[in-house]
């Protein structure tokens, strides 16, 4: 599944499971119904800030969003180990994140 459908869906399963209208976390976060409507369907990406708006209003760290929940811990651990190894960037880019959330 495409990365902006798996955080728009997540971003729908958060938003109902605390209750909470499109009409009612749009207007938290300050954008449009159709807007959030786009981006829980993946149609668009959030920008950094829309996420951190929704992160505050949802009660969420950012990177609950990014959570993938349908392969195996095993399965990304390989995934992970091997784009690390392919690139250097990644290795980089994952050290900078893991450094972000880790507190």
């Amino acid at each position: 599944m495409e990365l902006k459908k798996q955080i728009g869906k997540k971003i729908q399963s958060i938003r109902k499971s605390n209750g909470i209208t499109q009409e009612g976390l749009a207007e938290m976060i300050g954008i449009e119904v159709p807007s959030l409507s786009n981006i829980e369907t993946g149609k668009y990406s959030p920008s950094i800030e829309t996420l951190q708006k929704l992160a505050i209003a949802l009660n969420v760290k950012i990177w609950e969003f990014y959570y993938v929940d349908e392969i195996s811990t095993e399965q990304m651990r390989k995934e992970i180990s091997t784009a690390m190894n392919s690139n250097e960037k990644i290795t980089k880019t994952l050290y900078n994140f893991l450094k972000c959330i880790q507190y």
